[in-house]
């Protein structure tokens, strides 16, 4: 049946030839990508919230050209070995276009998992491009803060990068699920800040505890990486929370630079959700 909810009344989903309908009649059309739009208007805060077409082509081509590679083969080795047996349901919270989902569902394949993926995220243009290249994870478009699926469905969420919801990931986890964040190190991207910023600063260290999970471990990963050329470093500017909110004398100082070195680095932390 799959594991997503009517936005409407919270109903299971039935997916029928074009459409997922669910048992009070409301339907909802599969776009031809595959994916289905479960974002009601109230939570939507913009006629388009999310990333842009131009933003996630950018992800998509600096994510594919294997920068964050390291990053996504820890998150495959934490869902791998936290899976239960048999069928494994996984969503992904703030899915973007797919990269994290779709190299982990490679990865379990290649040792004998039949994972049931799923992914949503608030941009319609980041889960078009999810839906069209990674056809065996099913995706929507719907809100972190009102996860269009149903209550204890998922075995393991992951979450990179997207805003932290504890009360909802704790309605769909399943009673002993996983929950894996992966949240910038304080110096992620240090080298970058330092082109964009007179004063650039450190990233927030994260707390770890959250209501509902019990925190198991962190794990860290670093690294270094180079661009070369204006589309590189154009492609990692856009992607970040700092393309919305740099200073103009930051973005012509960044315009200008043809080599980028900085640090980069992913925080993983792992939670199983405790009580009934």
């Amino acid at each position: 049946m799959g594991i997503f909810a009517c936005p409407v009344c919270g109903e299971p989903l039935l997916r029928e030839e074009t459409a997922y309908r669910c048992p009070q009649g409301h339907s909802y059309d599969l776009a031809k990508e595959g994916y289905v739009y479960l974002l009601p208007p109230n939570k939507k805060h913009s006629a388009d919230p999310g990333d842009s077409r131009e933003m996630v082509a950018a992800r998509r081509r600096f994510l594919e050209a294997g920068h964050y590679a390291p990053f996504s083969d820890c998150l495959n080795r934490l869902a791998e070995e936290n899976l239960p047996q048999g069928s494994p349901v996984i969503l992904d919270a703030g899915c973007g276009e797919g990269y994290y989902a779709g190299r982990l569902r490679e990865h379990l394949l290649k040792r004998g998992a039949a994972p049931e993926q799923y992914g949503f995220d608030i941009s319609k243009s980041a889960v078009r491009a999810a839906a069209k290249k990674y056809q065996g994870i099913s995706f929507a478009v719907g809100s972190i803060f009102g996860i269009p699926a149903l209550s204890a469905s998922a075995d393991v969420l992951t979450d990179v990068f997207a805003p932290i919801v504890p009360r909802e990931y704790a309605r769909v986890l399943r009673p002993g699920g996983f929950l894996i964040l992966a949240v910038p190190s304080q110096r992620h991207l240090y080298g970058l800040k330092e082109i964009l910023y007179d004063e650039p600063y450190e990233n927030e260290y994260r707390e770890t505890e959250y209501p509902g999970f019990a925190f198991l471990r962190r794990v860290p990963v670093r690294g270094n990486i180079t661009l070369n050329g204006a589309r590189e470093i154009g492609d990692l500017f856009a992607m970040t929370p700092y393309f919305r909110k740099t200073p103009r004398e930051g973005c012509e100082r960044l315009a200008r630079t043809q080599t980028l070195r900085t640090e980069i680095g992913f925080d993983f932390l792992l939670y199983r959700k405790v009580g009934e």
